[in-house]
């Protein structure tokens, strides 16, 4: 298990530019190590003395902010950081639980599977900006009507532990190698073991079959060098920019094709919209097209952000 301190400067520098990093961290372990030598001097036990010395220079993440010259304020400094914390946790689960239940319940009630999915889409979007506006007007009421609340003070028990390969963990890469198979393994799946059926019980490939003549076996040839990515990626132990070259290659060998047919209507098998009446209903493959081209785009942009974001902050 890493020291107190060590676990601290972590916490400290990840929220600091790169470029001061080695210079702060240097700064700051001095700091630390003198004063907790000045308790120590005075007979203090050695563990106490850092407990004690880390709490009273309190959050790393005000820390890092005072370093990088960064104002903690959106409505004011007092309860910036538990605003923070509040909304990030809210809009990881609230939006995406809210949509998924009202595409549920549109589809259930009848509603197209286009319409369902469109509903749910559009429903947590409105619930991410109210969940927004809302946690931050309660905290602007509070910080301008300084109520006194006694929240919890931060200690050094909220640390993280180190990690050596912080964005790159094995359970990450495992999760990560083993979609890329399922999602290589349901191409020859969807042909030949299709949940779609003819009247007279014979099955429907999901994707064109004429595609394996070509796009398919150069999609699934991309998604296995994606697990290969993985592996060597594990066995770098941290994001590089090199690293995030390649990522950004196969991203748009992937999507770029998948976009592209989407848009031409090239992708999904004729005989199955032809099999599917409510496919041709009011616009409804077109709506499932456009919304599965702007996922497809959003996750791309994403994908190529974090990446690079991690690659930054290895430094």
């Amino acid at each position: 298990m890493s020291s107190l301190t060590d676990r601290y400067l972590s916490a400290t520098l990840r929220a600091v530019p790169a470029p001061r990093r080695e210079e702060i961290a240097t700064e700051l372990r001095g700091s630390i190590e003198d004063m907790i030598e000045g308790r120590t001097g005075a007979g203090q036990d050695a563990a106490t003395a850092e407990r004690e010395v880390l709490n009273e220079l309190g959050n790393p993440d005000r820390l890092a902010a005072r370093y990088a010259d960064r104002r903690l304020q959106l409505i004011g400094p007092t309860y910036y950081l538990h605003w923070q914390r509040l909304l990030r946790l809210l809009l990881t689960f609230v939006p995406a639980l809210v949509g998924t239940l009202v595409g549920v319940a549109g589809a259930a009630t009848g509603d197209g599977p286009a319409a369902a999915i469109t509903s749910g889409f559009g429903t947590a979007f409105e619930v991410a900006i109210q969940v927004t506006f809302w946690v931050t007007l309660t905290f602007a009421i509070i910080e301008r009507a300084d109520p006194a609340l006694k929240l919890p003070a931060w200690t050094v028990d909220q640390l993280p532990e180190v990690s050596e390969k912080q964005d790159m963990t094995l359970t990450d890469i495992a999760a990560s190698a083993a979609f890329l198979l399922f999602a290589a393994a349901f191409l020859p799946w969807q042909h030949f073991w299709s949940w779609a059926r003819q009247v007279d019980g014979e099955r429907i490939p999901l994707l064109d079959p004429v595609l394996w003549r070509s796009w398919l076996p150069v999609l699934m040839a991309v998604l296995l060098a994606g697990v290969v990515f993985e592996l060597v990626k594990y066995r770098v132990g941290r994001w590089t920019w090199p690293l995030v070259a390649v990522k950004a290659v196969l991203d748009l060998a992937f999507s770029v094709p998948v976009v592209w047919l989407l848009a031409n209507d090239r992708l999904l098998n004729p005989d199955l919209i032809e099999r599917f009446s409510w496919l041709q209903d009011e616009g409804n493959l077109r709506s499932i097209t456009v919304i599965t081209i702007i996922t497809t785009v959003v996750i791309l942009v994403w994908d190529l952000i974090d990446s690079g974001v991690k690659a930054r902050r290895a430094g």
